[in-house]
């Protein structure tokens, strides 16, 4: 006698619709990141992070750089 095995998946009971999978989908958009510009120097940063052009944060020198 041949045993087989069959695994047995829960199946939806109705479709999707195509509202519902969208609204569920729709925190998958991709945004662009905030920037704004060092004080210091001017380069372009994220918010609430030091420079790593000049390694200042909010106007003070937190980290010694080099000048390349």
């Amino acid at each position: 006698m041949i045993k087989l095995d069959i695994q047995m998946f829960a199946v939806p009971f109705r479709k999707v619709s195509k509202t519902r999978k969208r609204t569920r989908q729709a925190h998958r958009a991709i945004d662009v990141p905030t920037m704004t510009k060092c004080p210091t120097c001017g380069e372009m940063i994220k918010p609430h992070r030091v420079c790593k052009k000049c390694g200042s944060y909010k106007k003070k020198t937190v980290i010694e750089t080099k000048e390349v």
